[in-house]
């Protein structure tokens, strides 16, 4: 069995690379016998998608998702680019 360290950096690597996740700022960590997962991403499908990506890595692990759905929004008012006045 691998460590791990090696584990961990394994399924990184998956998250990463798989075109149905293609995400780098997710938290993964392993405790026990449990994958958790962590961070933020912009829709419901792409936490699951995250899920199956490692249950085909790990098919019998158990995985505790708590990655949080953040929905972009547009920003509010306009931001004033101008450069202040110098007296």
């Amino acid at each position: 069995m691998e460590t791990p360290q090696y584990v961990v950096a394994h399924l990184r690597r998956a998250l990463a690379e798989d075109p149905r996740t293609c995400e780098l700022g997710i938290h993964v960590t392993i405790r026990g016998e449990v994958v958790v997962l962590g961070g933020e991403v912009s829709s419901v499908e792409r936490k699951q998608a995250m899920e199956t990506v490692i249950r085909e890595q790990l098919p019998t692990a158990r995985i505790h998702n708590d990655v949080h759905v953040t929905l972009p929004c547009a920003p509010e008012g306009t931001e004033d680019l101008s450069a202040p006045e110098r007296s």
